[in-house]
């Protein structure tokens, strides 16, 4: 592992601690505005100009991760590893920052609300918490073992496994969407799909990390 790698992944450690307390610190202000009791379900109606603003804001994340990602990388391969990297350490770091500053969440498996877009996503905060955790796994080996990945990380039909795992996660999140949409509080997250999914996806890359030993 080069020196240099190293220098890359620290550097967007801190970046992604950084923006997680930016993100944190909006949410804070919209919980203390909105839920002044603390967050819960059901979902407080708030205006529609506000809720927009929520959907830009979390879009323009996205965005500024990706871009930031660009920077540094040189090829695909290097972008989207320092992407997904910089991505796991922001989000599980939110939840970090949300703790040290409302004392939220206050158990494990308590739920949320994970994304706005198209839909809200709404499971307990663990789960992406644990998605994230693989990507800054996955991330970190791309940036600092890279011979062992090709140019495209994994081959074709590797991808689409992969994209295949994150649409069943995908699924589980909005499990309960239309439950929120109505007004009305989840109940039941599908733990044993979500599980499924991770582990296969996870195993998948270890695979690919493996054969190019």
């Amino acid at each position: 592992m080069r020196k240099e790698n190293t220098s890359i992944l620290i550097t967007y450690l801190i970046f992604g601690i950084a923006m997680a307390y930016l993100e944190s610190a909006i949410v804070v202000y919209l919980r203390l505005l909105y839920y002044p009791d603390g967050f819960q379900f059901p979902l407080i109606q708030i205006p529609t100009a506000i809720a927009l603003t929520e959907i830009g804001r979390e879009a323009a994340t996205i965005v500024m991760l990706w871009f930031v990602a660009r920077m540094a990388g040189r090829t695909f391969k290097e972008r989207f590893a320092l992407f997904i990297f910089s991505f796991g350490v922001w989000d599980i770091f939110y939840y970090i920052w949300l703790k040290v500053l409302i004392n939220w969440p206050q158990s494990w498996l308590e739920w949320d609300i994970l994304f706005l877009i198209p839909l809200p996503w709404v499971g307990p905060w663990l789960a992406p918490v644990i998605v994230s955790a693989g990507f800054i796994v996955a991330g970190w080996l791309v940036i600092t073992r890279p011979q062992r990945f090709p140019e495209k990380i994994l081959s074709k039909w590797e991808w689409w496994l992969e994209i295949g795992a994150a649409g069943v996660i995908l699924f589980t999140f909005f499990w309960e969407a239309p439950v929120v949409l109505r007004g009305a509080v989840p109940k039941y997250y599908p733990w044993w799909i979500f599980i499924s999914a991770f582990c296969g996806g996870f195993l998948i890359f270890i695979y690919r990390f493996k054969k190019s030993r």
